[in-house]
């Protein structure tokens, strides 16, 4: 009898954990590489779990894959890992319980580190070896993103016709991480050919229950649910799970009444577990009506309409100024807030804060915008990805919505190598793409992890670019791809030539979302020496350079100068972009009043005229 016929009129017990297992005999490395070195606790492990019960094993291969091998140096071992992984199951199943193929999901909020095409070509080459040595079926588990699990199980339909149980993991009980419903994620793998769906990894019994009260029964695909023993708990440096294994049993007959049919643990269970799941659920018969519970439904309220126009919005139509004010390393903030107004009055349309430029630490930004927006100022704050996780993140933009403040510029981070604290370190959760991606979620009233926040925030997203590489054109196949994840406009880093200006014009005319042309004036040689030999993306003309050297002992000549060259740039940025980005230096911002007071009397002049305008 197949494991489909079986599912038709029985519960079938599935396993559990292989990595807490080979976690408790001290083994912290590659699990999957134990195949190879340590086959016979493999196959042990197996038998175990046969043992207790489980008429469904599955094969030592979550992280099989050459993307994962790759982190320990194995991605060549592939072949010879998924084999041997094979046949220690069917060793140890000794006909006595079906063997499916493991495939585990890749991604998880982050998107952008592998193509759907990698890890397809990843997916292909297991599925060979599994369909090669005559696996049972295929099981696709702990799948965060949902688009990469339907196009792993659409690859795997058009390969076989062997039972595929696909399982989505879930961050919050009942909804996936895109704020997709798991009623609605399952029913959809169904569609795409899916035998059974259902649930594994993250939550424990209490959650995933809690999921499958909302679910109803499918047509033509069985459930399945593989709970962890419990959430997790960290103890003297080691990941551990608490959970009575009764427990874990009756929670598995509530599983049961809720139409799950295939039955198994996730992180933390072990044979005992799955003992106690069998004990549990003996004499049950599946469900085959239910009556699901009614998701509460979350009523998400508009955000609040914007009392003045978008960035994004005005610089398509007309000119638009965008100055950068550093807050203070210190705690004196007197200056910079008069600074702020001052440059607001003068007619810059917003004041940008960064998020601890060159990794130095500053007065929040946050706090700042706060003070300013209080002065009448409208406020652009930096987010980077370096100084918070997904927590710190999600709960920093909250707050910035929550103030009002829904002007922000993504960007990754300078390295904490570059800092005041070069030991500190740098988180990276997500990539400038991916923060991107998140605050566009956030505009649809879902958090990161896909719970409703009951109402939607209000953020305009800028991106940074630096059109000062030695190819523009691999520049803008980022911005294309930052476009892509919702970017309204660009902020560029400080152009110091006329002719990079217009080379920028050229490579980035075909777009329609705008750029800000970022223009920073110089105040003496020693800092253009500074900005040219050690500030990242930041490289100044030889004309430039000689110009300021030419002044290098007189400070006053040296502002003169530094302003003289900022406004011939700025002629040929307002030229052909109606964005014009503003950097000042050291908060002398006497300076940025006379290039703000330049560019309007050139707008006079000239009508205000570019040639993307």
């Amino acid at each position: 009898m197949g494991l489909l016929e079986k599912l038709k009129t029985e519960i079938v017990i599935a396993d559990g954990a292989m990595g807490t297992m080979l976690y408790a005999n001290g083994l912290a490395s590659c699990h999957e590489e134990m195949n190879l070195l340590q086959p016979t606790l493999v196959e042990k492990i197996h038998q175990e779990y046969v043992e207790a019960g489980a008429d469904v094993i599955q094969t030592n291969t979550y992280g099989a894959n050459p993307i994962k091998l790759a982190r320990y140096g194995l991605e060549n071992q592939v072949i010879n890992i998924n084999e041997s992984a094979v046949r220690l199951a069917k060793r140890a199943a000794d006909g006595n319980a079906y063997v499916l193929g493991t495939i585990g999901g890749i991604r998880d909020v982050r998107k952008t580190t592998h193509t759907i095409d990698d890890i397809l070509a990843g997916v292909e080459t297991q599925a060979y070896v599994f369909l090669a040595e005559h696996v049972d079926g295929l099981l696709l588990e702990t799948y965060y993103d949902f688009d990469e699990l339907i196009a792993t199980l659409d690859l795997l339909r058009e390969m076989t016709t062997l039972p595929i149980i696909a399982q989505v993991s879930m961050h919050e009980a009942g909804i996936l991480q895109n704020g997709m419903t798991l009623n609605a994620a399952l029913h959809e793998l169904q569609r795409h050919g899916a035998d059974v769906v259902g649930v594994n990894c993250r939550l424990g019994p209490f959650h995933t229950i809690q999921a499958f009260e909302g679910v109803r029964l499918l047509d033509h695909a069985f459930l399945s649910a593989y709970p962890n023993a419990s959430l997790l708990d960290v103890q003297d440096g080691r990941i551990v799970y608490e959970s009575e294994y009764d427990y874990f049993g009756r929670a598995a007959v509530t599983l049961c009444r809720q139409g799950v049919r295939l039955i198994g643990g996730c992180c933390g269970t072990t044979p005992k577990h799955i003992a106690a799941v069998k004990k549990h659920v003996a004499g049950m018969r599946p469900v085959t009506t239910k009556v699901e519970k009614r998701a509460t439904q979350v009523f998400i309220q508009e955000a609040e309409p914007r009392l003045v126009e978008t960035l994004h919005d005005k610089v398509q139509r007309t000119r638009s100024i965008i100055v950068e004010l550093d807050t203070p390393r210190h705690l004196e903030t007197s200056q910079f807030i008069e600074g702020a107004k001052q440059l607001y009055q003068a007619g810059a349309d917003v004041v940008m804060m960064a998020d601890n430029s060159l990794a130095s630490p500053r007065v929040s930004n946050v706090a700042m915008g706060a003070m300013i927006k209080a002065e009448g100022v409208r406020p652009l704050t930096h987010i980077t990805c370096r100084d918070r996780n997904l927590i710190g993140l999600q709960s920093h933009l909250m707050g910035l919505n929550a103030l009002g403040i829904h002007d922000v510029l993504a960007v990754t981070g300078d390295p904490t190598k570059v800092g005041d604290f070069p030991g500190a370190t740098s988180v990276y959760d997500v990539t400038s793409f991916e923060l991107i991606s998140l605050i566009k979620q956030l505009n649809e009233g879902i958090s990161f992890s896909g719970k409703p926040l009951r109402k939607k925030a209000n953020f305009s997203v800028a991106a940074a670019f630096n059109p000062n590489v030695r190819v523009v054109e691999r520049a803008v196949a980022r911005l294309e791809k930052k476009i892509e994840h919702g970017a309204d406009y660009f902020i560029s880093q400080p152009v110091y030539t006329k002719e990079k200006i217009k080379e920028v014009y050229e490579a980035t005319k075909h777009l329609t979302t705008p750029i800000y042309i970022g223009i920073m004036p110089v105040t003496s040689y020693k800092s253009a020496e500074f900005l040219h030999h050690e500030v990242p993306g930041i490289k100044l003309s030889e004309d430039v350079l000689s110009r300021m050297k030419a002044c290098e002992n007189n400070k006053e000549q040296s502002t003169v100068e530094g302003i003289k060259i900022a406004q011939e740039l700025i002629e040929v940025a307002a030229s052909y972009f109606n964005g014009i980005y503003l950097i000042t230096p050291f908060l002398r911002y006497d300076m940025t009043l006379q290039l703000i007071q330049f560019i309007n009397e050139w707008d006079r002049s000239n009508k205000g005229v570019s040639i993307n305008g």
